[in-house]
Formats: C-alpha cells, structure tokens, sequence
C-alpha cells in the first residue's frame, strides 16, 4: 500500500496477445493480504484497458500467496521447480489461453557394429525389470535438448559407448502415459565410434552386442506387435531397404538454430556440409 492510503498495482509486462504477465519474484516477504488487495485492484485495472489472459509467475519462495490468487478466480497452468504459474482469464469470451505442454519426448538408440550385432541393456527398474528382456537404450529428452543429442547422451551414460548421429528411423505417439500427458518416442539411428561398453550400475543390469536377429526373435519382441515393427524397421535398414531421416540444421524467421529431419532419398538432395550439420 502507498504512503497516501492508495493500493499499489502489480508490475505487469504486456503480451503480444492482448495480455499481462505479473512476475513475483520479490526476495523479500509479501503479505497474503496486502498481495490479495494489490491482485483485487490490479485485476480491475486490466478489465477497464481490456485486458485479456492474465499470468502471474510465483516463485517458490511465495507460495503463501497462491490462496490468495486461486480465491481471486486464478488457476493453476504449469509448475517447475522454483515457480508456480497461474492464468486468469477476463473477458466474458471463451478462455483462449494456451494449455499446459501437452507431450513428453522419448529416444530409442538403434546402434550396431560392423557384425550385424545391437548394442542392447537389461533394465534393473521399470517395466521390463526382472523380465530377461534385452532392449535399444532409452531415455528421455531434456529441456533444450535436441532429439539427437538426447540419443548420444543417452547410450553413453547407459553404456558408455560413443556414437554419431545418423537417422531418426521411426516414432510414434501415445497418450495418458506419464502425468496424464502424451508421449513421442523417436527411435534414432547411431553409427559407434567406440565398441567398449561400461554399463551404468546405478540404472543398468547388463550391457552386451547382441546380434540383431536374435534381439528380433526374442519372445516379447514377436509377442507386442509395436516392439516387432521396429525390430523390423531396424533390420530392413541395415539391409538397405528402408530411409529414416536425416538431420539438417537450419535457422527459423527469428534466427534461431534449429534442426530438420528429412528424408534424404535419390530424387532430391539438400546442400548442407557436415560443419552446417553439427557433426
């Protein structure tokens, strides 16, 4: 509150969409009632400039104001973990607002040597614990990480092998599958540079080069009809009758660097040299 008396309004920036974003990141302490009073006035204030959505970003420092934001009509859109977003929505129209990332993004690592044989882990948690299934290494992409990368990443912290990049050869999408959301999963294409392996003991049971015909015969493999067709789709590649996607890096309107998966067949060719490509 002001010296006058007055109610002091939230510090707001404006959105490209006819909106306003309230970033609370005072060090300091804030009184649930004097936040409640500075939301009440504020909300009142965008409704007569015409305001639409509203964001507030709460740091977790004041998470003793999310009462006082939900008793305002605010709800919650998305958490991390040192801040709590909530949205308002003001015009009586229906709520245009964006949801909440819909989908997680998941790598399958297809890697084979020069004898035809599949670099596969048994996990020591999870689904296939305990089952004697031996898989591609898997995991999941993080934040700001492209899908290629993530594939590297991931077979040399489970195996410790190196590798490179060449082809996403297949995904696919699933829904209600973590947190309620949506799942890609792209099965990814490596070429080793290194053959030794050093299994992850903390998440891996045991590491091998195993050779792909027998990976594809093995019982749940034949048995889960998704698990088969990529087993096929892996060998049909290593027989040379079947192309994934390769990557180009390129830049979008805004100069960001960005990758393209593309089908890099006979008929048609995209000039990009190997430093242009990240590799």
């Amino acid at each position: 509150m002001e010296e006058d008396g007055s109610i002091e309004l939230l510090s707001a920036e404006e959105d490209k969409h006819g909106g306003v974003t309230v970033n609370i990141d005072d060090p300091h302490p804030i009184h649930p009632l004097i936040f409640a009073s500075s939301l009440k006035a504020s909300l009142s204030n965008w409704t007569q400039q015409g305001k639409k959505g509203v964001w507030i970003k709460l740091h977790i420092q004041h998470s003793n104001l999310v009462d006082s934001a939900v008793k305002a009509g605010f709800r919650y859109h998305h958490a991390e973990p040192h801040y709590l977003m909530l949205v308002y929505w003001i015009p009586d129209i229906p709520d245009h607002l964006p949801a909440n990332a819909s989908h997680r993004v998941g790598v399958g690592a297809f890697v084979t040597n020069t004898k035809r044989e599949l670099l596969v882990v048994q996990e020591k948690d999870g689904k296939f614990k305990g089952t004697g299934v031996w898989k591609m290494p898997t995991g999941v992409v993080n934040e700001g990480e492209d899908i290629c990368a993530a594939a590297i990443r991931e077979v040399k912290e489970e195996t410790g092998v190196e590798t490179e990049f060449v082809e996403i050869l297949a995904f696919r999408q699933s829904h209600k599958s973590f947190f309620e959301k949506s799942d890609l999963f792209f099965v990814c294409m490596l070429q080793p540079h290194s053959f030794d392996i050093q299994s992850q003991d903390s998440e891996i049971l045991a590491t091998q080069w195993m050779p792909i015909e027998e990976y594809a015969r093995q019982d749940f493999m034949q048995k889960n009809q998704l698990f088969d067709y990529i087993a096929k789709i892996c060998l049909s590649k290593l027989d040379g009758e079947y192309s994934g996607f390769c990557r180009v890096l390129t830049t979008t309107s805004s100069g960001k660097r960005t990758y393209l998966y593309y089908n890099n067949d006979d008929d048609w060719h995209l000039s990009a040299s190997k430093e242009e490509q990240g590799n």
